[in-house]
C-alpha cells in the first residue's frame, strides 16, 4: 500500500510539472502583458482544467467535468509531443538572423494548427471503426455446424463521449455483417452505470440480430457503486447473456467467460470448465490477454480479448506489445487462436493516434 501511494505522488508531481511546461509554454506564446488580474485567471482556469478529468472521475462522476477532463487529456498529449519539438526548433533558430518574435509567433501558430488536425484525425478514428477480418479453423466436430460467423467488440466504454450515436452505429454495423454469435468481451461500460442508462443505450443493444445470442463477460470498466449483480442484469436487459465465471453451451459450441483479471475472486479456468466436454469446440471471453498459456492447456479453441486499446494513441503500443504476448490481432499458440481487439470505443481522451476503433469479424471453420 505504501509503495502504492508513493507511486501514485511521484505520477501526480510528474503529472503536475508536465501541466506547468505547457502552461508556460502558452503563457509566453501569448504574451498578454504585465496584468496580474489575468495572470491569476489562467492560473485558476488550467488547475481547473487540467485537473477536470481526476475530479469528474473519481470525485462523483460529473459529467461536465468528465467532458472537459477527456478533451483535455486529449490536448494535453498532443501538447506533450509537440511543444518540444517546437522549443528545440526554436533554439535552432535563434541561431540564424531571423526575427525572434516573429519566429515564435509563428511556430505558436504551427503548434496550434498541427494540435488541431491532430485531434482532428484522431476523433475521427475514434469514432469511425472499421470492421477488421479473421479466418480460424477448429479441427473438432462442431456437430450440424461446419461455418460460424462470429461478430466481436470489445472496449465500448458507454457512457458520456462514446453515447448514443455510437451505440447505434454499432448495432447496424453488426448486423450489417450478418453474424450467428456476437461476443462481447469487456469493459463494456465505462465506470458509470446510469450514464449507460440514461442514453437509452441498453435498449439500443436489444437490436442487435445474431441467432445464436450475445455472450459478454466484464472489464475492469464494468463497474459502478453499486452489486455487480445490478450491473449484470442491467446488461442481460441489453439482450446479452453475461457469463461471470460461468460455462454455457449453444447448439455444440461451449461459450466459457471470465471475470476481469483485477478481480480478486476470479477462478482459475480449470475450475470454471471443470464439467465441460473438451470433445466440443471451446470458444472463451477474457477481457484482459494476459493468461493465453492457461487458455491454451485447459483446452480453448478460441480466445477473444480486449484492453490493450492497441495503446490507444502512439507511442503507447510499444508498451503494451511489451506487456502483453498478443496486444493486438492474431495469435495461434499450439491448437489455440488468439484474436485481441483495439476496442470499440476509447478511455479517456476521445481520441486514437497509431490506432483505430474496430469491429472484429472471425470466420470459424470446423474440420473434425
Amino acid at each position: 500500500m505504501a509503495m502504492f501511494i508513493f507511486v501514485g505522488i511521484i505520477v501526480l508531481l510528474v503529472y503536475g510539472l508536465l501541466v506547468y511546461y505547457i502552461g508556460r509554454s502558452v503563457w509566453s506564446w501569448m504574451r498578454p502583458g504585465p496584468s496580474i488580474a489575468l495572470k491569476i485567471v489562467y492560473i485558476v482556469v488550467l488547475t481547473v482544467v487540467s485537473t477536470s478529468f481526476i475530479t469528474g472521475r473519481f470525485l462523483g462522476n460529473w459529467t461536465v467535468m468528465n467532458v472537459i477532463g477527456s478533451y483535455w487529456m486529449a490536448i494535453f498529449y498532443v501538447l506533450i509531443v509537440l511543444l518540444p519539438f517546437m522549443h528545440v526548433m526554436l533554439w535552432l533558430l535563434r541561431l540564424t538572423t531571423l526575427n525572434r518574435d516573429r519566429t515564435e509567433k509563428t511556430a505558436g501558430a504551427a503548434v496550434l494548427i498541427l494540435m488541431v488536425v491532430l485531434i482532428g484525425v484522431g476523433s475521427f478514428n475514434a469514432y469511425s471503426p472499421t470492421v477488421r477480418a479473421y479466418d480460424v479453423n477448429i479441427p473438432k466436430n462442431a456437430g450440424a455446424l461446419e461455418h460460424l460467423n462470429i461478430v466481436m467488440a470489445s472496449d465500448m466504454h458507454f457512457g458520456v463521449l462514446s453515447g448514443k450515436a455510437h451505440a447505434e452505429r454499432m448495432v447496424q454495423e453488426i448486423n450489417a455483417l450478418e453474424p450467428d454469435l456476437v461476443l462481447f468481451p469487456g469493459d463494456i461500460i465505462d465506470d458509470d452505470l446510469d450514464a449507460y442508462l440514461n442514453q437509452g443505450i441498453d435498449q439500443i443493444l436489444t437490436g442487435i440480430q445474431a441467432p445464436y445470442g450475445v455472450i459478454a463477460s466484464l472489464g475492469n470498466h464494468d463497474r459502478f457503486k453499486g452489486e455487480i449483480s445490478e450491473l449484470i442484469e442491467a446488461l442481460e436487459h441489453s439482450g446479452m447473456t453475461v457469463l461471470y465465471d460461468e460455462t454455457l453451451e449453444v447448439e455444440d459450441l461451449v461459450l466459457v467467460g471470465r471475470r476481469d483479471k483485477q478481480d480478486r475472486e476470479r477462478a482459475d479456468l480449470s475450475e470454471i470448465m471443470q464439467e465441460v466436454d473438451r470433445n466440443k469446440p471451446i470458444l472463451a471471453l477474457d477481457h484482459q490477454p494476459n493468461a493465453l498459456d492457461e487458455a491454451q492447456q485447459a483446452g480453448v479453441d478460441l480466445i477473444v480479448s480486449g484492453h490493450t486499446h492497441r495503446g490507444q494513441v502512439f507511442p503507447a503500443h510499444l508498451i503494451t506489445s511489451a506487456i502483453f504476448e498478443n496486444d493486438w490481432g492474431y495469435l495461434q499458440k499450439g491448437q489455440m487462436h488468439s484474436i485481441v481487439s483495439s476496442g470499440y470505443g476509447f478511455w479517456g481522451p476521445p481520441i486514437r493516434l497509431g490506432s483505430r476503433s474496430e469491429i472484429v469479424q472471425i470466420q470459424v471453420t470446423f474440420q473434425p
